[in-house]
């Protein structure tokens, strides 16, 4: 067993492999980064209470002492986010009556290790991992950048971005957005109460997405030529779309927008009650996000409703 406790910036290189890493931190930043070599963290600023880290059996944990998954509201699992919400607010009160704790955190490990992130209100970069990644967090930003694997981020009020992410993509938050750019995912699962969903697909198989918003609107950008199924509904929402083959029915208050893009292999279904639904195409060898599309009006979508 290697165990540390760090107070002051340091750097750790740990001569044993690491297979898996879980980290909780309360804030400033955490990056976990991928790369080849033995794995080491460095903590290039800290305050407050020290940080206690330990390997064991390949598994390395950098968390403060008092500091659990309990306290997170989840107990090592996603509950609902009413109970996450609740249980950091609990923690975040908590702290706040006790020290200020801050840490800037980095940690390389192979690609192939398996990670568990949490943080109340740190900023949190993940990136080149391909196995399993899961990433807890209330109020600080998520970014996930070229992971594999089976990637899941869950949020209160921190947006979420991942960038070119394959495998397995699983978003939740309750009020913060979900972006994803240069998607390859051939599974994608993203849903938030209020927050905006802006999903930008390029991947060339058939994915399976879904999207799910109460009040956020929810705009998909998908490859043409396009392959998939097409199954969008919102209560009150607007309705754009790029596709002709695409076709607005229902009434007032029910609408949907529906139709088959190819050979309709893929699925594509976006349920809101209140938030508006763009579906949009992405040309041939054209790289700009979908945010900033979006934001200059210049995606040549023609609107249904």
């Amino acid at each position: 067993m290697n165990q540390w406790t760090v107070s002051e910036p340091d750097s750790i290189v740990l001569d044993e492999p690491v297979q898996s890493a879980q980290v909780r931190m309360i804030a400033g930043a955490l990056n976990v980064v991928a790369a080849e070599g033995p794995a080491r963290i460095e903590v290039t600023e800290l305050k407050g209470e020290p940080l206690q880290v330990s390997l064991v059996d390949g598994v390395l944990t950098v968390t403060y002492q008092h500091l659990s998954w309990n306290d997170f509201g989840f107990g090592g699992q996603l509950k609902t986010m009413d109970a996450i919400k609740d249980g950091f607010k609990d923690l975040v009160s908590s702290l706040k009556r006790k020290r200020k704790s801050r840490a800037v955190v980095t940690l390389t490990l192979p690609a192939d290790a398996v990670v568990k992130l949490g943080s109340v209100s740190a900023d949190t970069t993940v990136s080149g991992l391909q196995t399993d990644t899961a990433v807890y967090a209330i109020t600080g930003a998520t970014t996930l950048v070229g992971l594999g694997g089976k990637t899941e981020a869950n949020s209160v009020s921190g947006d979420v971005d991942a960038q070119s992410v394959g495998g397995e993509l699983k978003l939740k938050t309750v009020n913060g957005d979900l972006t994803v750019v240069a998607g390859t995912a051939t599974t994608v699962r993203a849903n938030t109460v209020s927050g905006v969903v802006t999903l930008d697909l390029t991947g060339a198989a058939p994915a399976d997405v879904r999207a799910n918003t109460v009040s956020g609107d929810v705009a998909i950008r998908l490859p043409r030529p396009a392959d998939t199924k097409v199954e969008a509904g919102s209560t009150t929402g607007k309705f754009s779309t790029a596709f002709e083959e695409l076709k607005l029915g229902g009434t007032w208050g029910g609408q949907r927008l529906t139709g088959v893009l190819g050979a309709g292999s893929g699925s594509l279904e976006v349920t809101t009650v209140s938030g508006s639904v763009s579906v949009l195409a992405r040309p041939e060898d054209d790289t700009p996000s979908l945010v900033k599309e979006l934001t200059d009006g210049s995606d040549g979508t023609e609107d249904t409703a």
